[in-house]
């Protein structure tokens, strides 16, 4: 089995990167992250980076006059490391519509609830608002809508009592670090497509 090459894009600590860091080492995931590249020099996930030995690039998104100058400059960087897959990890940009279409079936994302409930921010918090009695996170293609592309695999956590939006996040997060992994390997192993806006799973792997 070929291993499969990635950038993964980041704005924050990148404890996901981290998962995915740590699955290459330890031989349960098949690929090799070609570059981390974020729109914040401060991020955290730079260091998970270059202690891992993996190029970084930082592209400050102030730098650019329009989302779609600084998405035509994000799409050069990607393809300069001939990626076959770009991984959001925290990545915290609204994408535009040609860089979507550009890697349309060729990106996916990470997003901390149930989709289609709680698209965008602060979705702990709204799980708990809601009274909802579990909560949990989506792995999806990326599509034009903002959280709104083909679900690949959903991971289900119980709210507690006690929960409290801190709580419950860190218990989304150990199984997002499962669960990210586990869907680059099933990429990897060719064992997932996406044709006509559907997902396809085979067992060749």
């Amino acid at each position: 089995m070929k291993t499969l090459p990635i950038v993964v894009l980041i704005s924050g600590s990148g404890s996901n990167l981290q998962s995915i860091i740590n699955s290459i080492a330890n031989k349960t995931l098949n690929a090799k992250i070609c570059a981390v590249i974020t729109n914040k020099a401060d991020a955290y996930g730079l260091e998970r980076a270059k202690q891992a030995n993996i190029p970084t690039e930082i592209l400050d998104h102030r730098q650019y006059p329009s989302r779609e100058d600084f998405d035509a400059q994000l799409t050069k960087i990607i393809e300069r490391y001939q990626a076959e897959l770009v991984v959001l990890a925290g990545f915290m940009r609204i994408l535009s519509d040609g860089f979507v279409a550009h890697f349309y079936g060729r990106m996916i994302n990470i997003h901390p609830s149930l989709l289609p409930k709680y698209r965008g921010l602060h979705t702990h918090q709204r799980a708990l608002e809601s009274g909802d009695k579990v909560h949990g996170l989506s792995i999806h293609y990326v599509s034009a809508e903002l959280d709104g592309g083909p679900i690949i695999l959903q991971k289900t956590v119980p709210i507690l009592a006690d929960d409290t939006e801190k709580s419950l996040a860190q218990r989304v997060l150990v199984e997002e670090h499962i669960a990210y992994p586990k869907v680059i390997q099933w990429i990897a192993q060719g064992r997932l497509q996406l044709i006509d806006h559907k997902i396809i799973m085979t067992d060749n792997a």
